[in-house]
């Protein structure tokens, strides 16, 4: 027996085994996706700017030969790298035998954690080893063939307008980008291009632009031409930016993070404690975009022939710090059941190292899942050095998961989007393929995994706003309150906690229309509200913090 598992079955099934039946019966309900509501989920994606080089990374140990001859100045020394055997004997001796960097510890304590899936060789058809060009095909879901597929807009936004189609939420920005000057052409939809913000800072007071208008008020009267519907567009963007701003000054100011989490004083740190805080604070934003630059590591990725310490020995401890951290902070309570990240980068390196002690553009790189709903282990195979010889420049070049792939599990599996939803997102208009007949098996625990009788656009399950009730504050810290028009009537409260245990219930007391429900002995979390009377029943979502 693996001996993670041995730890899950010590630590979850032995004692849920113990639990009195009514307890049982609740955690299966929450297996079943009460209500099917996950649209509190959230998708974190990490680009690592530059091609990120795959096979110091993630090295192939059954091919530890091939991978030494490739490369006898910077290969990672046996002595000193990770191999996951250790904590996953399945991988022995086997096509999927890896060991991680040296530096990737955090990475590494993931996956022991049961909280981290390596995706091997991922990429796509045409591959194109032009840094923006290769960034574009990323951010617009394209196969590198031909640029009618989404070349006027980016998959993050296709899908989020589609997952939105009634209407797009203007209290919240949809996506959210930290640690970039500009905005990814992902966020930018058919025809909403709202749809994200970005930010920079861990400032509070810095960390968005306010803006102030277009040099005074804006004009009445709005011609009927080209002018007049951009000047439309800008005054429409001008007054979204200043309601996300106040939303997110909010949420940042609610949110604190976990006194656990130990953030290393790094740029991506910084940007993950961003994200973390604002999640903290109730922000209900679906899908954040962090930033790692500096992998186009053609020279000095070692410092020197035999030592492995350099420009990648940097990023990875950077990478993996940052993403360890983050979880730390959201699994210190249950906001990590909600939380998946994705690293990706937009192409990998050759397998044969230059002459500068680096590696020159490639194809494909590894991914990887982290997150509570993950699944550990490996998808794929190791990468089969033999296809890189000198007449194809030292390349590997089999694709064994195209990256629409491993975003289309992610949509469906975890955040519930329909069939169609996806096939909107991933506009093929020469093959017509749909990249749910090739999602990546395990990747979401059973637990997580979103059944079919819930596919639905899951991000556009609307928050229960009767005028009849009101519930603030939320995020909450010790009680909240409710008002309520009907408040004569007697009304029933059950508070109940992510699974779905009954942590509070009563009849509330109402005092000039106003009741308050004191929860200053709950633990920090989510939990779901319902509100009953003999005219309605109202449910909402509350964070405690």
């Amino acid at each position: 027996m693996k001996r993670r598992q041995f730890i899950k079955l010590t630590s979850t099934a032995s004692a849920a085994s113990m639990l009195p039946f009514e307890i049982q019966a609740s955690m299966k309900l929450v297996n079943s996706f009460y209500n099917c509501d996950v649209s509190n989920r959230k998708l974190i994606l990490v680009e690592l700017n530059g091609g990120n080089d795959g096979l110091n990374t993630v090295i192939p140990i059954s091919a530890y030969p091939d991978y030494q001859t490739l490369r006898p100045n910077i290969h990672i020394p046996s002595s000193l790298f990770l191999p996951l055997s250790n904590i996953d004997s399945n991988l022995t001796g086997t096509n999927q035998d890896i060991a991680l960097h040296p530096e990737l510890t955090g990475f590494y304590n993931l996956y022991a954690q049961d909280q981290l899936r390596i995706i091997q060789s991922v990429g796509y058809p045409s591959q194109n080893k032009s840094h923006f060009g290769s960034q574009d095909i990323y951010a617009t879901g394209n196969d590198g063939n031909n640029w009618v597929n989404g070349d006027q807009s980016g998959w993050i936004g296709r899908f989020m307008e589609h997952n939105y189609a009634d209407t797009i939420p203007t209290t919240y920005p949809l996506g959210i980008q930290v640690g970039s000057n500009t905005t990814s052409l992902g966020f930018h939809g058919e025809i909403e291009h709202g749809l994200a913000l970005n930010l920079s800072g861990q400032d509070s007071e810095n960390f968005y632009s306010v803006l102030s208008g277009l040099a005074g008020a804006p004009p009445n009267n709005i011609p009927s031409s080209d002018y007049g519907s951009e000047l439309q567009y800008i005054i429409d963007t001008d007054i979204l930016s200043n309601q996300y701003s106040q939303v997110i000054s909010t949420a940042f100011n609610n949110g604190a993070n976990s006194t656990t989490s130990n953030y290393p004083d790094t740029n991506l740190a910084d940007q993950l404690k961003t994200v973390a805080r604002l999640i903290r604070g109730g922000i209900e934003t679906k899908v954040f975009m962090v930033k790692l630059g500096g992998f186009d590591t053609h020279n000095n990725q070692n410092q020197s022939s035999g030592d492995i310490q350099g420009r990648h020995s940097v990023l990875m401890t950077e990478l993996s710090g940052a993403i360890e951290s983050f979880m730390t902070d959201l699994n210190a309570d249950n906001l990590a059941n909600d939380v998946l990240g994705l690293t990706f980068s937009e192409f990998g390196r050759k397998a044969k190292e230059n002459g500068s002690l680096g590696t020159d553009h490639g194809e494909v790189a590894p991914m990887f899942a982290f997150g509570k709903p993950v699944k550990s282990g490996v998808s794929g195979i190791n990468v089969d050095l033999t296809e890189a010889v000198q007449t194809n420049n030292y390349q590997v070049q089999t694709v064994q998961h195209d990256y629409r792939d491993t975003f289309s599990t992610i949509m469906q599996d975890f955040l519930g989007a329909t069939s169609s939803v996806i096939d909107s997102t991933f506009i093929d208009n020469i093959s017509n393929e749909s990249f749910l007949t090739s999602k990546i098996t395990d990747l979401i625990k059973d637990d997580y995994t979103v059944p079919e009788d819930c596919y639905t656009e899951a991000l556009n399950i609307p928050e229960t706003t009767l005028d009849n009730w009101s519930v603030f504050p939320n995020p909450f810290k010790t009680s909240f309150f409710i008002v309520s028009k009907s408040h004569e009537l007697e009304t029933k409260f059950v508070l109940r906690n992510q699974l779905s245990q009954i942590v509070l219930k009563g009849n509330l007391k109402f005092n000039n229309g106003k009741a308050t429900v004191d929860a200053s002995q709950l633990q920090n979390g989510l939990y779901f509200l319902t509100l009953e009377n003999s005219l309605e029943t109202s449910s909402h979502k509350l964070v405690k913090y």
